[in-house]
């Protein structure tokens, strides 16, 4: 995720962070590299600029320039702009007014919207809503039987009638059956097209006047770039919407969508798809997308989706075990099991810092998850209980049976213990330091 806008604000950091004092010039130069690196990444020239003259008026004051370190300041205060472009704080969902409550999905064909709509179900299903999926769209069969589709892989309601003529009647057919069947939100996936069109719009703003929606989704695939806001535009006076889904955020390499869409519409964005999964989507966090695009890691996130792949009852189990400091390396392998079950190993890595993400490749990373489990495997059921009884001559035998070296059990060791310093992180909901999260599931130090 945003690898070539991640990389080259890394390059910059590292100059700033060289300087022991920063002059008006240093800064100059420093922002005019910035816009330089923020167009290439697809960032409106507008938003650029607004973007680095307010770094540099606060950048040039007193306070920054007779800092102790005035180039970790300045990469503050641009985390800071940033996440004010994107909005500031994290936006609930809105799920008010009438029952059942309804969502509607809007954009052009191909931007994700019936996938979205999936998603979305998921996230509320198991955030304890019981969600129904619709389609309005009444000309195109293959819309509907994706949608239908979806829903069975997730196992949620969905709700088609073939005498519905009408998206209108069609949604109060399926108000009615959400009721009977006590179904608290309604998911309605709108007709897309292959571009914007008057008779799209039309047909979305009658949809609008005769049914009340909770929230009016407009979908955007965030790979278009500055084709994204054009849409965006286009569906503005007609829709309203009430806030933006931004689907395909993971393989948005150039990163610059995300902040020319929302500073352009100043819609704010609420869910973003992070993978082709339905389990995929996320809340939208300013401050936690900004420390993504600038690398500085969103180990927050990774900690949420770690700890969501956990029962409850594990939870209790693995706190009684933290607490009588009975955590041993079984509980470890668990746990490697399920972060990755999380996502691929490069999503995680994208969730730690670049200096992180800069010592280890996917492939290597991959490769050192499959060493850590079959170090684990060679072990007898006493040794995995008790890790303090590896000897000398434990660790040769290890290193044997799985095709290891003694240096590598050994690392695997010291990981073990930065596994137990995360999880007492983890229970007092602190993130793990970025310091120290190189050494953790295998990725060496």
């Amino acid at each position: 995720m945003f690898e070539a806008l991640t990389d080259k604000f890394n390059a910059i950091f590292k100059k700033l962070r060289s300087k022991g004092k920063l002059s008006e010039e240093d800064v100059d130069a420093i922002l005019k590299e910035l816009r330089m690196v923020l167009l290439e990444s697809d960032v409106h020239y507008r938003v650029a600029k607004d973007l680095t003259s307010r770094v540099r008026e606060r950048a040039v004051g007193k306070e920054v320039m007779e800092s102790v370190t005035p180039g970790e300041m300045v990469i503050k205060i641009l985390w800071e702009e940033i996440r004010q472009i994107l909005g500031g704080e994290a936006r609930e969902l809105n799920l008010s007014g009438s029952f059942p409550a309804s969502v509607m999905m809007v954009g052009l064909q191909g931007s994700g919207k019936t996938t979205t709509c999936g998603k979305l179900g998921v996230y509320l299903k198991e955030r304890g809503f019981f969600p129904l999926l619709v389609s309005t769209d009444t000309r195109r069969p293959a819309a509907k039987e994706q949608l239908r589709i979806l829903a069975q892989t997730a196992k949620l309601e969905f709700f088609d009638d073939p005498q519905a003529s009408t998206p209108q009647e069609m949604i109060k057919k399926a108000r009615d059956y959400a009721r009977e069947k006590s179904l608290d939100v309604i998911l309605v996936d709108t007709a897309g097209r292959l571009h914007v069109e008057e008779e799209l719009l039309e047909e979305l703003k009658e949809l609008i006047e005769e049914e009340e929606f909770s929230e009016r989704f407009l979908v955007l695939d965030a790979t278009t770039g500055q084709e994204a806001v054009k849409v965006a535009q286009s569906f503005e006076s007609w829709v309203h919407p009430t806030g933006l889904i931004l689907t395909k955020v993971d393989t948005d390499a150039r990163g610059g969508a995300v902040l020319s869409i929302v500073a352009q519409t100043g819609w704010p964005v609420k869910l973003v798809g992070v993978g082709e999964k339905l389990n995929q989507i996320e809340v939208f966090h300013p401050d936690r997308m900004a420390s993504r695009i600038m690398g500085l890691g969103d180990t927050l996130t990774f900690i949420e989706k770690v700890d969501r792949a956990i029962s409850e009852e594990e939870k209790k189990k693995l706190e009684k075990k933290i607490e009588k400091k009975e955590l041993d390396l079984n509980d470890f392998l668990e746990e490697l099991q399920r972060v990755k079950n999380v996502g691929s190993f490069q999503e995680i890595l994208d969730m730690f810092p670049g200096q992180v993400r800069g010592m280890v490749s996917q492939v290597d990373g991959e490769k050192n998850l499959k060493r850590v489990e079959a170090i684990i495997n060679s072990m007898t059921r006493e040794e995995r209980e008790n890790p303090s009884l590896i000897g000398a001559s434990r660790k040769k035998r290890i290193a044997q049976g799985s095709g290891t070296t003694v240096q590598e059990v050994n690392k695997l060791l010291k990981q073990f213990e930065d596994f137990r310093k995360l999880w007492k992180q983890m229970k007092k909901g602190r993130p793990l330091p970025s310091s120290r999260g190189r050494g953790f599931f295998g990725l060496g130090r």
